[in-house]
């Protein structure tokens, strides 16, 4: 008789054990499945990290003269190649430019030179007017505002004006230089706006 109460006794706990160890395995199956869902919803979309990704433009096929427009973080990031008779003007006016030197930090320091641009050719500039965040518009054309327009960038939101190298040209609402963001080119043809080198 006492054999038999320890069988059962024992039947009893390992039966014990058996329903602890399955309590245990499906509360941690339910704690994944709550956590799971939670810790995505918690990271950013594919959408929102790519907003702030580099973006690799193909320059060869943009012609003399030519702007190209790409998206970085939401905003327009223009690509000009510039002839060398663009490249001339930005050095015939420069005393009607508001910050002609680049002195404001509106650029990568590799960019702070009398064309604002690594490759004196190619201009990358971020197409957001430093006044109230309007997209002026690429008037390369001299003359295509006024007699004495030179060619460049013109805002007709406020009127701002700036020159082939994105610089302010005086008395114009837009207090500095149109921004320069981080780029570098990973070979010839290949532009990568979003790091100022590759990692």
């Amino acid at each position: 008789m006492v054999t038999k109460v320890k069988k059962d006794q024992q039947r009893d706990e390992r039966k014990r054990e058996f329903l602890r160890g399955l309590t245990t395995l499906v509360g941690c199956a339910g704690v994944a499945g709550v956590m799971t869902p939670l810790l995505s919803y918690l990271q950013p979309s594919q959408d929102t990290q790519a907003r702030g990704m580099p973006v690799e433009i193909d320059i060869s096929g943009i012609a003399m003269g030519e702007q190209k427009t790409v998206l970085w973080r939401q905003k327009p990031v223009w690509i000009v190649r510039r002839s060398e008779k663009m490249l001339a003007s930005l050095f015939s006016d420069v005393d009607e430019l508001r910050d002609p030197d680049s002195l404001e930090q509106q650029q990568p320091n590799y960019a702070r030179n009398g064309v604002r641009s690594i490759r004196p050719d190619i201009l990358v500039l971020l197409g957001v007017c430093t006044h109230l965040g309007c997209s002026p518009t690429y008037r390369p054309e001299p003359g295509a505002i006024d007699a004495s327009w030179p060619g460049g960038f013109y805002c007709s939101c406020h009127g701002s004006k700036f020159d082939l190298a994105g610089r302010v040209y005086k008395n114009m609402p837009a207090p500095t230089n149109l921004m320069i963001p981080p780029h570098y080119y990973k070979n010839e043809t290949t532009l990568v706006v979003g790091e100022s080198s590759a990692s």
